[in-house]
């Protein structure tokens, strides 16, 4: 791949060469190092600060209307010009690894739109409503010069939160007859949302959830000028209240622009990725052998003798006289 010629393609709306660059990110391969150095000035020229794209996380339990409404966001983007990416998470089967990836099907209006590129992407047994790679196919979107990232998550329970820490704004979609006002109260997921989406408003006891929401948000205590989370009804497959929508996120991407905010999530979110980086290296470099799984199990080490020794590199090796005493403390 010649990097410089497939960044500048893709920067140009070459949807093939923004899969290609996705692809080799994904995958680490060879090529990977290059295409980050080409997005981050070193290759090639970059285009605009990251800062300037709008990250949007789109979450929710399954059946909501996800993949519908970010239909209707993109068409409702792409009629102000910006361009849109979306990255669309669908799980894995824990039994034969596969899956569907079958979200973008409810996005074909968008199919032959050069201003629109859509990726399915396979959970492949990560947690948190996400995939592993996510915030790294996101960074490379928006260094390709994409004005809006979407990112559709898994159908999540109460506690896939991983999206609250990669997107600058949050949607978390709600559906009449999913749950009353104590499980809102209950889930996690409801903690972490920028913009409350109440989908298919069209159905009976759509405001019935609006004031499960209002009530549940009367109970937190807020500072002033804290961001006080919208409540949007919406009808996706009609486009009923997208307009709004589209404006709350914007007024959350003001308040976040405001007070230094935008940067200081933006840090935060490059000090995790960097974690999660340092994190898998580790796990590369520093393997161990049953054996020294068994010495833990049979109580003649402790855990944390044990990861000393791996980090040290010698978990071959017997243990040394502090392991001993500490392993032989826990089996007596």
């Amino acid at each position: 791949m010649r990097i410089d010629d497939t960044v500048a393609a893709a920067r140009a709306g070459d949807r093939r060469a923004v899969a290609r660059l996705i692809t080799a990110v994904e995958n680490h391969t060879e090529d990977a190092a290059a295409i980050a150095a080409a997005l981050t000035g070193g290759a090639a020229p970059r285009g605009r600060p990251p800062t300037t794209a709008t990250v949007v996380g789109v979450t929710g339990s399954p059946g909501v209307g996800k993949s519908t409404l970010v239909s209707a966001l993109i068409g409702a983007w792409r009629q102000t010009g910006l361009r849109v990416a979306v990255l669309a998470i669908d799980p894995s089967s824990p039994f034969s690894g596969g899956a569907i990836l079958g979200d973008r099907v409810r996005m074909a209006d968008h199919a032959l739109d050069e201003g629109v590129y859509i990726r399915s992407v396979a959970t492949r047994g990560h947690l948190g409503g996400l995939t592993a790679t996510t915030g790294a196919a996101v960074r490379l979107l928006e260094g390709l010069d994409f004005d809006v990232v979407l990112v559709e998550t898994v159908g999540v329970g109460q506690v896939e939160v991983e999206i609250a820490g990669l997107a600058d704004t949050t949607l978390l979609l709600l559906a009449p007859g999913m749950g009353d006002a104590i499980q809102a109260v209950k889930a996690g997921v409801v903690e972490i949302a920028d913009v409350y989406v109440v989908n298919k408003a069209d159905r009976p006891g759509a405001d019935a959830a609006v004031r499960d929401l209002r009530a549940m948000m009367s109970l937190a205590k807020r500072e002033p000028g804290e961001w006080r989370q919208p409540i949007c009804k919406t009808v996706a497959h009609t486009g009923e209240g997208v307009d709004e929508l589209v404006a709350a996120i914007a007024e959350h991407r003001d308040w976040l622009s405001d007070a230094d905010r935008l940067a200081a999530k933006r840090r935060d979110r490059a000090a995790a990725e960097i974690r999660a980086t340092v994190d898998a290296e580790l796990r590369r470099r520093h393997t161990f052998p049953e054996s020294l799984a068994a010495e833990v199990a049979e109580g003649r080490i402790d855990v944390a003798a044990a990861a000393r020794r791996v980090l040290r590199g010698d978990a071959d090796a017997d243990a040394d006289d502090g392991d001993r005493e500490t392993g032989g403390d826990r089996g007596r």
